[in-house]
């Protein structure tokens, strides 16, 4: 029931939300292709639950040729190799635009993942979605993660985001795994909102 209940909220929540956030999503997408002409939307593939593959979808926030400035950065740059070997994020990444740095700082660009979770491959809440090069980093409490759905927010996201270790991260995600019901939920959605607006970790 309490299960059943959650989905229902999850559900409910992110067609209102769409509803609500519609105009700005429809500023934002028009501000991202005005800035170079490139594509609006970012879908990236991720692992979810069961481990099943889907593919997450953000406002781009990165230079078109993303990739190439990322290989070139980790080639040149052993400091900038080694934070992305250890948190496979930059806190300084060449790749990200200055619309798409103001994008990420408000978590605008997170929006269009309430359509992934209209379409079942993401809750409102769970842990962040990873890439297949993560896996690793959860070790044997990976199967933890793919017990529940990934989420656009969560314990991670609104403990200090980027501003807490990678371990600590896999720590909240198990954390939410074990213990998920329609309160817990109801809590961090109510806690997304002032992250959100303080900016916590958000890069």
């Amino acid at each position: 029931m309490d299960q059943n209940l959650t989905w229902l909220m999850h559900i409910v929540v992110a067609i209102l939300a769409l509803i609500f956030f519609a105009p700005l999503m429809g500023l934002v997408a028009l501000a991202v292709y005005v800035q170079d002409g490139g594509p609006i939307l970012f879908a990236h593939r991720r692992i979810g639950l069961n481990g099943r593959t889907f593919y997450c979808l953000k406002f781009r926030s990165m230079a078109v040729d993303a990739q190439e400035r990322l290989a070139t950065l980790l080639a040149n740059d052993p400091e900038a190799r080694e934070e992305w070997e250890r948190d496979h994020k930059l806190r300084n990444d060449p790749r990200i635009t200055p619309l798409g740095a103001f994008l990420r700082r408000t978590s605008l660009d997170e929006l269009p993942q309430l359509l992934n979770v209209l379409c079942g491959d993401m809750s409102l809440v769970g842990p962040r979605p990873i890439v297949e090069a993560e896996v690793s980093k959860y070790g044997h409490r990976f199967s933890e993660y793919c017990a529940v759905k990934p989420g656009i927010t969560g314990l991670w996201q609104v403990s200090g985001r980027n501003d807490t270790t990678y371990r600590t991260r896999v720590a909240l995600d198990c954390v939410y795994a074990r213990r998920r019901n329609f309160r817990l939920d109801a809590y961090i959605l109510a806690c997304t909102l002032p992250a959100v607006l303080a900016r916590r970790g958000s890069y």
